[in-house]
């Protein structure tokens, strides 16, 4: 029957593809965009402000960004943090706690200890993220888009970046110190992975289980065979030759392990103090004392002195070097230290290219007659 002339049929569908082609040349279309997030933020703290809700800017454009460009959603995202931190002050960490979120800083770590393929750090990463009652879900898809952020630095112009991507300054300074450590295929390689790793987790009942070995297999190239893996496999390859690890076999062609250089060490040519003599006899219980990644990244640190009698903290890696100084892993070392002498000690943290690099310019305090204890905690 016809309808009459005053009734009006609304669709709403998401999947519009599935409508027949019949319908489709009857209806007026009008495609509904999703709202952007400054859009989203805006009226959130309208909303804040009109019920004397507290909240943070961070946290309104984490809930904001979360929402995925429904308004609907964002609102009831507000809600629900609001109800559980309900009368207190919303703020960013509060947002992630009960969104099961992660903050970013942990995918910093994470990808510092992937890029440096080591997967107990990485391991270790995933555990504390398990044990604060993270979502593992909202974690995968957190750190994809971690990942894409780097992926479109790497990609997109030095002037167009603020445009492209939506964080404070200080995260994107951050984020282009990290991304120049890693180059943009293999990005793309974690990506894929942290992808399938999305759809497959959804109903799965052994969500850690799936997220260890898309870690693994982020550390481990050699897992699988796609062109992205051994792009990355000749990478490694390819570095460490750059760094003199190994060496091409003049007979064969083949890359060999390169035997360490001969070379005289440098000797200390002056009596350390008592400080830096003990700090260096219990240096295995300052490391014990360290958060991973960090604790892992010292134990491959070298250590040595200053002209000026300062405990020198020498690594061999640029990303473990950009990590190592931070400020907060500065003063977890620092306190580490304090805790073991009982009392503070003055240090520095280096970046060599090798470890001949090393043997050549610094005295090796780990080589001195000295006794060495080490902490297996």
């Amino acid at each position: 029957e016809e309808p009459p002339s005053y009734v009006i049929f609304i669709l709403a569908t998401t999947e519009v593809h599935k409508i027949p082609v019949t319908i489709l040349s009857r209806c007026q279309r009008y495609d509904f965009k999703r709202i952007s997030v400054d859009t989203i933020s805006e009226r959130l703290f309208e909303l804040a402000e009109g019920e004397g809700i507290d909240v943070e800017e961070k946290a309104i454009r984490y809930i904001a960004k979360s929402a995925d460009g429904a308004l609907r959603d964002a609102l009831s995202l507000m809600d629900q943090c609001n109800s559980f931190y309900f009368g207190q002050k919303l703020t960013y960490d509060k947002v992630l706690e009960v969104l099961g979120a992660v903050d970013t800083k942990v995918f910093s770590d994470l990808l510092c200890a992937v890029i440096a393929r080591d997967v107990k750090s990485s391991i270790s990463i995933l555990d504390e993220v398990v044990i604060q009652g993270r979502e593992l879900s909202q974690f995968v898809i957190d750190f994809t888009w971690y990942l894409r952020n780097l992926m479109l630095i790497k990609t997109s112009e030095e002037d167009e970046i603020e445009e492209v991507l939506d964080m404070s300054g200080e995260n994107l300074t951050q984020l282009k110190r990290e991304a120049q450590a890693v180059d943009t295929d293999r990005v793309m390689r974690y990506i894929r992975i942290f992808s399938e790793l999305s759809g497959q987790i959804r109903n799965a009942t052994q969500k850690r289980v799936l997220v260890e070995i898309a870690i693994i297999k982020l550390c481990r190239p050699g897992m699988e065979t796609d062109t992205g893996s051994l792009l990355d496999r000749i990478r490694a390859i390819e570095e460490k030759l750059e760094k003199g690890d190994f060496a091409l076999n003049e007979g064969s062609g083949v890359a060999v392990e390169k035997p360490e250089e001969d070379i005289k060490p440098v000797e200390l040519t002056r009596a350390l103090s008592s400080d830096i003599k003990e700090l260096v006899g219990k240096w295995g219980q300052v490391i014990a004392r360290v958060s991973n990644p960090g604790m892992n990244m010292l134990r491959k640190c070298k250590l040595t002195v200053t002209d000026d009698d300062r405990l020198l903290i020498a690594t061999f890696d640029s990303m473990h070097l950009d990590y190592l100084n931070r400020d907060n892993v500065k003063e977890e070392i620092a306190a580490a230290m304090e805790e073991v002498l009982g009392k503070s000690v003055l240090y520095d943290i280096t970046g060599v290219d090798s470890k001949t690099e090393f043997k050549k310019k610094y005295p090796d305090l780990s080589v001195i007659n000295m006794e060495i204890e080490t902490d297996d905690m």
